[in-house]
């Protein structure tokens, strides 16, 4: 005996959104899955757009976190901020797995539409160079990019205002009698960050005796966890593109897989790693 179909209106579900709010309605789909415009007729031209789009909308999400993360640290409210910076972490874990996607796409595959690019290229994303500024790597050079953006250059210019993650962490620390150096504290926020020992004796001091500072503790290892997964982020970056590209130029005009070898080498709380060799 034949069953009927199962009908979701059975069990209560609503099947007629005229002139109510439907699924996609409320995350405006047909806005998002119209914005690919491939630029030549070569099939993996999608695959690079949406790959590049959904990393972006990544990052958006990570702003949004590390701003709330800040503000909350900056108010003494750490617990909450564990929360914020853990799912900073993940993001970039997401973003990680997004490359193996992307690395299904042949040399072969991407020379079919590379010269379609022109001069754009990742390195040039302002969502990035937010991030970037706001968890410490403050390189002044990389305003240039953006510079034919007013809105851009002042979004960048207030970032380079306030306080990094790092700052935040270590004035935390400061309010709650940790001998944070004073030059620290006061130091100009446009510069990078430069390793200081006084930071390391603070965090030395505080994995030294977990248990009684342990909040302390718990942020340092929140830092950590998010910087471990920035890291993978950039070394899997380098690997993709040294496996499409080869150490070829890159569309943005940068040296390719030898930059982005040389980013691999910033460290965005120094003090936090160099810790672990002392103890």
């Amino acid at each position: 005996m034949a069953t009927c179909p199962y009908n979701p209106a059975d069990d209560g579900a609503q099947m007629a959104f005229d002139g109510r709010m439907s699924y996609g309605d409320y995350l405006r789909t047909d806005q998002i899955l119209h914005a690919q415009h491939p630029l030549s007729d070569a099939h993996d031209e999608m695959l690079f757009i949406i790959q590049h789009q959904t990393s972006e909308l990544w990052m958006r999400l990570a702003l949004h976190e590390l701003d709330a993360a800040r503000r909350k640290i900056a108010g003494d409210a750490v617990q909450e901020a564990f929360k914020m910076l853990a799912r900073v972490a993940r993001i970039f874990e997401q973003l990680n797995n997004a490359w193996d996607v992307l690395r299904t796409m042949t040399p072969s595959d991407y020379t079919t539409f590379r010269e379609s690019l022109g001069q754009s290229s990742g390195f040039q994303s302002w969502q990035y160079r937010l991030i970037e500024y706001a968890v410490g790597n403050r390189n002044l050079a990389m305003l240039k990019p953006h510079a034919h953006r007013p809105d851009l250059t002042e979004r960048l210019e207030a970032e380079l205002a306030r306080p990094t993650l790092y700052d935040e962490a270590l004035r935390h620390l400061a309010r709650r009698g940790f001998p944070v150096p004073q030059d620290v504290l006061t130091r100009d926020l446009r510069q990078p960050w430069s390793e200081h020992p006084g930071v390391q004796a603070v965090w030395e001091q505080v994995y030294r005796d977990p248990i009684t500072q342990w909040q302390a503790y718990e942020l340092a290892e929140k830092l950590v966890d998010l910087e471990d997964y920035f890291r993978r982020w950039r070394f899997n970056h380098l690997t993709t593109v040294e496996r499409v590209i080869g150490v070829k130029r890159g569309t943005g005009g940068t040296s390719g897989t030898a930059y982005l070898r040389r980013m691999l080498e910033v460290q965005l709380f120094p003090e936090l790693w160099a810790v672990r060799t002392v103890l």
